[in-house]
């Protein structure tokens, strides 16, 4: 099966979604001079259901530039969505916004559902309904995130070519799954999340992850490296912690090696790169430096 019959069988596991397409409608709440970068408050029109709030940090001067995708945690922290973008919380070094701004992105990042302004209703009924209507709730975050991508991508200051897609824990999920089905993204970083499945079940793990996080018969056709190798040959940046109860190290280990032989066979060996420091589920100053050095030299 070539890659695009994958990325076609992968999104297929993702249930019933929303039938729209097109530019993404998109009102403005609100724009704020930072001091050297600008953060803009959006109402973004996703999946004609239901509107979904976003924060957008640019450069202060006009210009078209690369851009990311930044995708929050969970944590279940379900108040907290888009803000862990723009203000300090547990498990992250210190917010991106600023980070990427001044550093000559255009970063965009939503509340997904259920998170921020979408708030209100238990993941587990809402998983449940879902499922009934033949749903996935993973499924309707990825579509969510692939329309933002759609929106990032027609902003006239971003260059479409060049855009990155990182998040830490359920953001570093949706990192490599939505790098793995949507090839516009050129550069993936994830934190803290790169889960191999099977290690996963071996270590009783299985109730760590959110339900959210559970897509009804993927390890029948797919294992984590085989999603990841949908990255290949685009340039990617795994961290992770040692002792991170949500990726057994035997499994990142297993992860790594597979994606040594995808990257050399592929003729690139420097465009994958894995980092496990000894610490569990949290970003460290020292995966921050490496992520935006590598954003820099791949971007």
């Amino acid at each position: 099966m070539d890659p695009q019959q994958q990325r076609a069988l992968l999104r297929s596991l993702l249930g019933d979604l929303p039938d729209v397409s097109g530019p993404v409608a998109c009102d403005t709440i609100r724009t704020q001079d930072m001091g050297g970068w600008i953060l803009e408050t959006l109402e973004l029109d996703l999946n004609g259901e239901e509107k979904a709030a976003a924060y957008l940090a640019r450069p202060a001067q006009p210009g078209r530039y690369p851009a990311v995708l930044y995708n929050h945690y969970h944590g279940g922290q379900y108040d907290v969505g888009k803000q862990e973008f723009i203000q300090k919380f547990a498990y992250l070094d210190h917010p991106y916004a600023e980070d990427l701004a001044t550093r000559g992105y255009v970063a965009l990042c939503i509340d997904h559902y259920n998170f921020g302004e979408r708030r209100g209703r238990s993941e587990d009924a809402l998983f449940k309904e879902l499922l009934w209507q033949g749903k996935v709730l993973w499924g309707l975050m990825v579509f969510d995130s692939i329309r933002a991508l759609d929106y990032l991508c027609g902003r006239a200051d971003v260059d479409a070519s060049r855009v990155a897609t990182l998040g830490l824990s359920m953001g570093s999920t949706m990192a490599w799954w939505l790098a793995a089905l949507d090839e516009r993204i050129k550069v993936c970083a994830d934190i803290c999340c790169m889960t191999d499945f099977q290690s996963l079940i071996e270590h009783n793990g299985l109730n760590g992850h959110g339900i959210y996080y559970y897509v009804p018969a993927l390890l029948k056709h797919f294992t984590t490296s085989d999603i990841n190798a949908l990255i290949c040959p685009r340039a990617h940046i795994s961290c992770n912690g040692k002792y991170d109860a949500l990726t057994p190290c035997d499994g990142l280990m297993k992860i790594d090696a597979a994606m040594k032989d995808c990257y050399a066979k592929a003729g690139v060996p420097g465009n994958w790169r894995m980092i496990v420091e000894p610490h569990g589920h949290m970003e460290t100053p020292y995966m921050r430096r490496e992520i935006l050095a590598f954003l820099e030299e791949h971007l």
